[in-house]
C-alpha cells in the first residue's frame, strides 16, 4: 500500500510541478510529458485500477484489414525475434496507429495472467485509454522508448515493462507500434537494454522487408557503411523509377537524406526526398548508380557521396519485372504515327491541354498509374478512353466503374465479383466481377474518392499483388490490368480528413493529369462545333450553328463543364429539328428570352427596362447592377432572371465594370 501510495504521490509532483526540470535521461523526460498529457489532457487518476480496454472482435477485424498487406511480413520479423526473447519471459505485440494491437505472440500457458495485464489481441494500449505505457506513449512520441515498472500512470500497471519502437509503411506513413513486454521484470531499467536492442533491429527488417516487397517493381538502391555488407545490412533504401525519380525511401533514408533537401512543406507528411531526383541527392556523382542499374560498370557495387559529402557504399536490386527502356517505347511511338491520335482530337489548340496530351502521350503504356483530376464534367472518362485507345491494350476491355453511382451494399459485389450461393440472390453460377472483366485491359476507378474505406485496403491489395479475391472464393485469380483513376475531389484533405487511405493514394497517384475546366479553355468554339457534329451525326441530322448563338455559349461560364454544354447542344439540336441552331433554340433557364430583335451583347436591363449602355455616366450603370446583385444576394441567375437576360451577360457586365463578387475576394 506504500508503494501504491508513493507511486501516486510521484505522479502527481510531477504533474502539478510548473517548473520544468533538467532531465538528462531523454525516456524521463519521455515519460513525465506523458503524465502529464494523461492527467491534464486525457483526465486520467493514477491510482485507478481500469480493465484495459479490448475492441469487440468486429473492430478488430477492420483494423487488421486495413494493414493485411504488411501484417504478414510483421509477423514473420515477430516470430523470429521471439525465438530469442520466449525464454525471457516476454511478450511480442504488434499495434496499429490508434494502439490497438494486430498482432500477438506470447507463452500459451501463461494466456490468463497475460490476458488481465492486457498483453493479448485486441488490447488498446492508447494513452487515453491506457495511460502512460510503452505502446501508447510510442504512439504519441513517435520514437523509442522503454517504459518500465514505475514510469506507467497507473497503479495497475507498475509491473510491467514495456519497449516498444514505432513502425512506418514504404512511404513513411506511421503505421504504429512493435512492443515487447514482460509481466514481471528485475528492478534495474539496464535489463530492458537486450530488448530495446533487439525490438529497434526487428522494426527495421520489418520495415525493410514491406519496402523490398512493395517496391519490387522499381530499382532499389541499398546504401550503407559497412562496404561489402551493403547487400544484408544497408542502413539506407531508396526506390527509383527509370526516369531516375525517388519514389520510396526506408526510415534510415528518412532520417539521415532529408537534410539535402528543403524543409518539408507545411501539411504534407511525405519526406522531400520523395518525389526529387537522384540528383538532387547525389549530383553528378549519380551516374556511378546508373551503371549499375543498367548492369555495366563490370561490378555490382560502387562508392557515392552526396552533396554534403557524406560517403556511402550502394548495391542495387533490380525490378523483378524489369520495365522496358524509354528507348524502347518512344521508338515505337515513332514507328506508329497514329498511336496517341485519340488523345491529339481532345484538343483544339489550347495550351493547356495540349501540354496535358502531349505528357499523356508519352505515359502511354509506361508502368506509371495514372490519376485524373479535375471538376465534374470536365471529360475524365474521355480522357481515360483516349489513352486506353492510344495504348496497346486498345483492343482489350475498357472497363468504367463510377464509383459514387453504385450503392455500398453493391460495390463489393460489383467490383470483386463472387461465386455461387455466396448470398442470397446471388447468380446461381456467381457474377464475374467488374475488375475481373478488365483483365488485359485497363480498368477506369472514376471518382475514386467516394470508394468506402474498407472497400480501399481490398483494392490496394489487387494493385499490389496484381489478384482478385471473389467474395465467398478460396483462391485469388491473377489479372493483368492497367488502372486508371479519376476524381473531383481533393483526395490530399481526404487523407488528412481519414477518409482516403495514403498508400493507395501514392499507389493510384504516379502521374496526375489535371484537366482544366471549360470557361479556361481556349478552344471552346472547337468543342462546341465537334459535339454538335457529334450529336447531329447520332441524331441524323444537320449540324450548323449560327454566330449568335456561338456568341452567347462561348460566354457562359458552364459550371457544368462540357457534361453541360453536351447537354445544352443537344436540345438546341432537337428544338432547331434540322434548321441551323439559334439563340432561341437554346434552354431559357440557362440563356433566357431571346428577342431576336435585339442584338447579341445588348446591355443588360435594370428593372424598369431602361437599357443601361443608354446611360451616360458609367458609375450609375454600376450601381444599378450592384443593387440588383445585392437585393438577390449575389445570386448570377436570378439577377439574370430579374432583368431579363442571360447570366453571361451579367458576367459580363460585372467585368466590364470591374464588379467583383464577394465570394471571389477570400
Amino acid at each position: 500500500m506504500t508503494d501504491a501510495r508513493q507511486h501516486v504521490d510521484t505522479v502527481l509532483q510531477v504533474v502539478r510541478s510548473t517548473a520544468t526540470p533538467i532531465l538528462h535521461d531523454p525516456n524521463t523526460a519521455l515519460i513525465h510529458r506523458s503524465w502529464r498529457r494523461c492527467a491534464n489532457e486525457h483526465a486520467l487518476d493514477p491510482a485507478m485500477r481500469p480493465d484495459v480496454r479490448i475492441e469487440t472482435s468486429a473492430r478488430l477485424r477492420e483494423c487488421r484489414q486495413q494493414h493485411e498487406e504488411h501484417l504478414h511480413v510483421a509477423r514473420a520479423g515477430m516470430e523470429q525475434m521471439y525465438k530469442h526473447v520466449s525464454e525471457l519471459g516476454y511478450v511480442l505485440l504488434l499495434t496499429d496507429a490508434e494502439g490497438v494491437t494486430l498482432d500477438y505472440i506470447g507463452n500459451d500457458t501463461w494466456d490468463a495472467p497475460l490476458r488481465r495485464a492486457g498483453l493479448a489481441l485486441g488490447a488498446n494500449w492508447n494513452e487515453v485509454h491506457a495511460g502512460t505505457n510503452g505502446i501508447g506513449t510510442c504512439i504519441a512520441e513517435r520514437t523509442t522508448l522503454t517504459c518500465h515498472r514505475e514510469d506507467h500512470f497507473y497503479i495497475g500497471h507498475v509491473g510491467l515493462s514495456c519497449t516498444s519502437t514505432p513502425l512506418y509503411d514504404p512511404m513513411g506513413t506511421f503505421m504504429g507500434a512493435l512492443d515487447v513486454s514482460a509481466l514481471s521484470a528485475p528492478d534495474k531499467r539496464e535489463s530492458q537494454h537486450l530488448a530495446r536492442h533487439m525490438i529497434v533491429l526487428y522494426a527495421r527488417m520489418i520495415e525493410d522487408a514491406n519496402f523490398i516487397q512493395h517496391f519490387r517493381d522499381h530499382w532499389i538502391l541499398r546504401l550503407g557503411t559497412a562496404g561489402p555488407l551493403v547487400d544484408v545490412c544497408g542502413e539506407l533504401m531508396l526506390a527509383v523509377d527509370r526516369d531516375g525519380r525517388i519514389v520510396g525511401a526506408n526510415s534510415g533514408a528518412r532520417a539521415q537524406l532529408q537534410l539535402d533537401a528543403a524543409p518539408p512543406r507545411f501539411g504534407d507528411s511525405r519526406p522531400v526526398v520523395i518525389d526529387s531526383h537522384l540528383t538532387a541527392v547525389f549530383g553528378a556523382r549519380v551516374d556511378d548508380i546508373w551503371r549499375l542499374t543498367k548492369g555495366t560498370a563490370g561490378a555490382d557495387h560502387a562508392i557515392v557521396t552526396t552533396r554534403d559529402g557524406r560517403g556511402y557504399h550502394v548495391s542495387v536490386i533490380t525490378p523483378k519485372a524489369a520495365p522496358r527502356r524509354l528507348q524502347a517505347v518512344d521508338s515505337e511511338v515513332s514507328a506508329d504515327p497514329r498511336r496517341g491520335e485519340p488523345l491529339r482530337r481532345l484538343s483544339g489548340g489550347d495550351p493547356r491541354m495540349d501540354q496535358l496530351i502531349e505528357r499523356a502521350t508519352r505515359l502511354v503504356d509506361k508502368p506509371v498509374s495514372i490519376f485524373l483530376q479535375g471538376e465534374t464534367g470536365t471529360g475524365k472518362e474521355v480522357l481515360a478512353q483516349a489513352l486506353h485507345a492510344s495504348g496497346k491494350r486498345a483492343e482489350r476491355p475498357f472497363i468504367a466503374v463510377n464509383c459514387a453511382a453504385i450503392p455500398d451494399s453493391l460495390i463489393e459485389s460489383e467490383l470483386f465479383g463472387y461465386t455461387p450461393g455466396t448470398f442470397t440472390g446471388a447468380r446461381n453460377k456467381g457474377m464475374k466481377g467488374l475488375i475481373q472483366r478488365a483483365d488485359g485491359g485497363t480498368l477506369f476507378l472514376d471518382e475514386i474518392g467516394d470508394m468506402p474505406l474498407l472497400l480501399q485496403t481490398r483494392l490496394l491489395r489487387v494493385l499490389a499483388e496484381r489478384e482478385v479475391m471473389p467474395l465467398g472464393g478460396d483462391r485469388p485469380i491473377r489479372v493483368d490490368l492497367n488502372v486508371i483513376a479519376a476524381s473531383h475531389r481533393d483526395l490530399r484533405k481526404q487523407i488528412v480528413a481519414g477518409t482516403f487511405r495514403e498508400d493507395l493514394y501514392y499507389r493510384l497517384c504516379g502521374a496526375t493529369l489535371a484537366l482544366p475546366p471549360l470557361r479556361e479553355r481556349r478552344d471552346i468554339r472547337f468543342l462546341i462545333r465537334h459535339i454538335v457534329q457529334a450529336e447531329a451525326q447520332a441524331m441524323n441530322t444537320t449540324a450548323e450553328i449560327s454566330e449568335a448563338a456561338m456568341a452567347l455559349l462561348v460566354e457562359h461560364d458552364w459550371p457544368g463543364n462540357i457534361r453541360e454544354l453536351r447537354n445544352v447542344l443537344c436540345f438546341a439540336l432537337s428544338i432547331a429539328d434540322g434548321e441551323a441552331i439559334e439563340p432561341l433554340h437554346l434552354p431559357q433557364d440557362i440563356f433566357g428570352d431571346y428577342d431576336p430583335r435585339e442584338p447579341v451583347g445588348m446591355p443588360l436591363l435594370e428593372s424598369s427596362l431602361r437599357p443601361l449602355g443608354q446611360l451616360q455616366d458609367g458609375q450609375a450603370e454600376r450601381d444599378l447592377l450592384l443593387d440588383a446583385l445585392r437585393r438577390q444576394r449575389w445570386n448570377i441567375s436570378e439577377v439574370a432572371r430579374d432583368l431579363g437576360t442571360c447570366r453571361a451577360t451579367i458576367y459580363r457586365r460585372m467585368k466590364r465594370l470591374q464588379i467583383v463578387s464577394p465570394t471571389q475576394l477570400s
